[in-house]
């Protein structure tokens, strides 16, 4: 026979697993929801994500065809810099050889200038008449205008070329033909001048043409 408090322990028990399984069921409602902001974090972490990795990707394109343009534009300011240079250089070019011909005529009109009063004295004396013109005079008028004409390229930078009595020098004198040298002393030393020779400011014009001593030792 069951005692009064054994019916109460009885009673009370089915009461606190009723109100266990509510609990429980409260907490499987929770939990849902609990799952749902988890997702919809996950969500917008996601999405922040995407935006983020999106964002750069977006420019990438525009950035790539604004760099396409500063190199083209680059080449563009080379190219036509070195066309302006090679213009420059070829303007310097024509204008360097115009004045080198330019100094060239000048100087060769000087020379000329200098020339033209010995080529009138010569006139002068071509005109003198053979048979009334004694040959002294006519000697002598050919020296002075060889004189004249001398002057006129010595002014020009012109010098005669040293020979007669000098040793044989294969670098401004030619040798025509040679003649027995008395003595071992005279040997290669110029014998005569057949045809002189000529130095412009230092630069041969022509060699002396000579005739040269050889000693037959």
């Amino acid at each position: 026979m069951m005692s009064e408090h054994d019916e109460n322990g009885s009673a009370e028990r089915p009461q606190d697993a009723a109100q266990a399984v509510e609990n429980g069921e409260a907490a499987g409602e929770e939990q849902p929801s609990g799952q749902g902001q988890a997702s919809t974090a996950a969500g917008d972490g996601d999405g922040q994500s995407n935006g983020q990795s999106n964002g750069p990707g977006g420019d990438g394109p525009a950035a790539a065809e604004a760099s396409t343009r500063s190199g083209a534009g680059d080449d563009a300011g080379l190219r036509e810099r070195h066309l302006r240079l090679a213009a420059e250089f070829d303007n310097y070019r024509k204008r360097v050889e115009r004045e080198r011909g330019e100094s060239w005529v000048r100087a060769q009109a000087q020379l000329l200038e200098r020339l033209l009063e010995p080529l009138d004295d010569l006139a002068r004396v071509a005109d003198f008449d053979p048979a009334t013109t004694p040959a002294g005079a006519l000697h002598e008028g050919c020296e002075m205008v060889e004189k004249k004409f001398l002057r006129a390229m010595e002014a020009a930078g012109m010098e005669e070329v040293e020979a007669a009595g000098r040793p044989f020098d294969p670098t401004i004198h030619e040798a025509l033909t040679t003649v027995p040298a008395e003595s071992a002393e005279e040997d290669n030393m110029v014998a005569q001048v057949y045809q002189k020779g000529y130095r412009l400011k230092g630069v041969l014009l022509r060699p002396a043409r000579v005739v040269v001593k050889k000693h037959q030792g």
